[in-house]
């Protein structure tokens, strides 16, 4: 039954949702945003690496949405970090790391790494960085 206002209340239920929607949707935009902001702001060979890894998790774990993480890129799942990238630079380091939080679905026996070392990405380590992001993105 249509309501004084013309609207019935589901098609005002359906108003609100599209509504969220659409502010979710112009939310994800931005957090993306600032995350390639904050690649592009990188050294040129970290920028490189940090370009390669979004690129990497963009294809091929695409449940996983970027969103910065103390200031350095990070991808996640229902708002949790999952994957991140963290600038040698940054953090006065002699590499950058490419690491994996909790809910990263690495688990391998009693023990896995977390965290790699990386001065550059070849085409050995993206093909190493695309099964861990496939694996951590379950």
């Amino acid at each position: 039954m249509a309501s004084s206002d013309g609207f019935s209340a589901e098609e005002k239920a359906a108003i609100k949702e599209r509504a969220r929607e659409l502010k979710a949707q112009a939310k994800q935009a931005d957090l993306t945003q600032a995350l390639l902001d904050t690649i592009a702001e990188m050294p040129k060979a970290e920028r490189e690496m940090a370009e390669k890894i979004h690129a990497i998790i963009t294809e091929h774990a695409p449940g996983l949405t970027p969103k910065n993480w103390y200031g350095m890129p990070g991808w996640a799942r229902d708002g949790a970090i999952v994957v991140f990238f963290q600038s040698a630079e940054k953090f006065t380091s002699r590499y950058s790391t490419l690491g994996f939080n909790d809910p990263a679905q690495l688990d391998d026996g009693n023990m896995w790494p977390t965290a790699y070392a990386l001065t550059s990405i070849t085409a050995t380590e993206e093909a190493t960085i695309v099964k861990l992001v496939k694996k951590a993105a379950g």
